[in-house]
């Protein structure tokens, strides 16, 4: 069975991928490029490898423990490669690229508000997240609480981020396919979304997990040597790239001071808050640290990811400044030859358009190919932190109440992977047309605004009740998706409005603090029985957080 749905599924990629090459055809909304045959080549090499990963995968996934967290043993390396893959993305490479680019210093400062967050997550949550968990983030939400209500709870706010998150990655992939492949769109969220099943179902978080630490070398080893081709142009010297992208941008000098990114200091907030600490509240991220067998680990883990992070936002930072002086100037990559005027491909390809300036087809093609297993990796570990939120905390502890059975759980969990699979190849042909962009600050304003609190506050503080922890819940999911649809984004440029109701996109300095406050008042006002027991468990909690006594050990293979 799997030999055939192997070869089912490289086949169907090997028939999309002459399609392709047999006709254009339109496309709505993106300008469609010329088939990249070295593009797809070098793609279907990488699907037909992590196939192989799959397959290996499949024979060590056993149990469920092996199936949520490839058994807990992966190293702390390994796994920092595999975080960094999971959060590194074809967007951040596109997107804080093109950025720099058109705003200067204000792409650097949006590089910075998506990496701020690791050093929170290293210095409180890593050890106690291993310590306290198991499989999910529900593990360590619900430790002394309510197991039925903070567990369903914790599973909708998860599912909730899941599903904004994915169809954001798979609109994403229709779009990035179209410009740099030739692929129709409709066919290429197809592709990802049968790769993304095929991954999770039978190879679990270790494909998983090897599928990121792969995506993660080559997007980094990409964009280490693209760096190093450009710097070759400009006789290795830092200086005289930003000295050039200076005198070739339009703005002149301003283009290295903070600009239009922190003229609202409210929004400048908010939009850091949610990055911050939504990047802590993310379900994919948590869920990596129990694939490691001890906290010493996850800290490494950590460690390792903050430093690939680190510096690949570096990368993009020199990409972005270097595509201004070489792609800015250069009237090829201008609809029509005008230069100034509008880019071939869309304004997020000027890290493309570098790509072939210093490193001609085959690079180009090499970098495009990246990029969507890059998005791979990203809906794979979506797939598989959504699919454990439905089978371990809903279906076996809620449902179940943790009668179910290893075998009945791994069955349901590869039945909702399929079924996450198939809706989100839904959701992103639904979404063609759409502007999706709300959905990113919507993913980490609920992340901010409903996980985070919840797991800081039941690691770190006793009087914590399920009362508080639900309602605060409750407010914070309410707040944060209910402010999004009311901000610039959906109610004017969306739904047609004149006037946005609430005047920011970003929702997390309203919907986070009215979290933390919610949560805080329903709980010191709880003066019930099950309140002071659950303040008795703390001393419990506090002890296997620090020490690790009574955690989840790695499995034996």
């Amino acid at each position: 069975m799997k030999r055939s749905i192997t070869a089912l599924v490289a086949g169907a990629l090997l028939a999309a991928s002459f399609a392709a090459l047999a006709g254009p055809g339109a496309i709505e909304g993106v300008e469609k490029q010329p088939v990249n045959v070295s593009a797809i080549a070098m793609f279907l090499v990488f699907v037909v490898a992590t196939l192989g990963i799959t397959k290996w995968a499949a024979g060590k996934t056993k149990s469920t423990a092996d199936f949520y967290t490839a058994g807990g043993g992966i190293t702390g390396f390994q796994n920092g490669l595999a975080i960094a893959g999971d959060y590194m993305s074809a967007a951040t490479l596109l997107g804080l690229t093109s950025m720099v680019y058109f705003k200067g210093y204000d792409g650097f400062i949006y590089a910075v508000c998506f990496f701020i967050g690791w050093p929170i997550i290293l210095f409180l949550i890593a050890e106690r997240l291993r310590n306290l968990g198991k499989f999910t983030f529900a593990d360590i939400a619900s430790y002394r609480l309510d197991q039925n209500r903070i567990r369903t709870f914790a599973a909708i706010g998860s599912l909730t981020v899941v599903c904004f998150y994915l169809i954001v990655q798979m609109v994403g992939a229709g779009q990035l396919i179209q410009l740099l492949f030739g692929l129709e769109y409709n066919t290429a969220v197809t592709v990802v979304g049968i790769l993304m099943m095929v991954y999770v179902t039978f190879g679990g978080m270790t494909a998983t997990t090897w599928v990121q630490i792969i995506k993660a070398c080559l997007l980094l080893g990409g964009g280490i040597s693209l760096m190093l081709l450009t710097l070759a142009q400009f006789g290795w010297s830092f200086e005289n790239l930003f000295v050039k992208a200076i005198e070739s941008h339009k703005a002149g000098e301003k283009l290295m001071i903070p600009g239009s990114l922190m003229a609202d200091p409210i929004s400048a907030l908010s939009l850091s808050l949610g990055l911050l600490f939504g990047t802590a509240g993310l379900p994919h991220i948590m869920m990596r640290f129990f694939t490691v067998p001890n906290a010493k680990e996850a800290r490494k883990s950590v460690f390792y990811a903050t430093g690939f992070i680190g510096l690949f936002f570096l990368v993009t930072m020199v990409l972005g400044a270097a595509a201004i002086s070489i792609v800015g100037t250069n009237p090829a990559f201008f609809e029509g030859g005008q230069v100034g005027g509008k880019l071939i491909g869309g304004g997020n390809m000027p890290v493309m358009h570098l790509t072939k300036a210093v490193g001609g087809d085959i690079f180009l093609g090499f970098l495009s190919a990246v990029a969507f297993a890059t998005i791979l990796a990203v809906v794979s570990g979506l797939a598989l932190a959504g699919a454990s939120a439905i089978s371990h905390d809903l279906y076996a502890r809620v449902i179940k109440k943790g009668s179910a059975t290893s075998e009945q759980e791994l069955k349901v969990t590869r039945m909702a992977s399929v079924g996450l699979g198939i809706a989100a190849i839904v959701l992103g042909i639904a979404f063609k047309d759409q502007n999706v962009l709300f959905l990113v600050a919507l993913a980490f304003g609920v992340a901010s605004s409903v996980n985070f609190p919840v797991l800081i506050l039941s690691m770190y503080w006793k009087g914590l009740t399920t009362r508080g922890a639900l309602w605060g819940g409750i407010a914070g999911l309410v707040s944060s998706v209910g402010l999004v649809i009311l901000s610039p984004t959906v109610w004017v440029k969306i739904f047609g409005n004149k006037a946005a109701i609430f005047p920011y996109d970003h929702p997390a300095i309203v919907s986070m603090s009215l979290a933390f406050f919610v949560t805080w008042l329903l709980s010191v006002t709880d003066k019930s029985e099950r309140a002071a027991r659950e303040a008795e468990a703390f001393e419990e909690q506090y002890i296997r957080a620090q020490t690790g006594l009574g955690a989840a050990g790695a499995h034996a293979h």
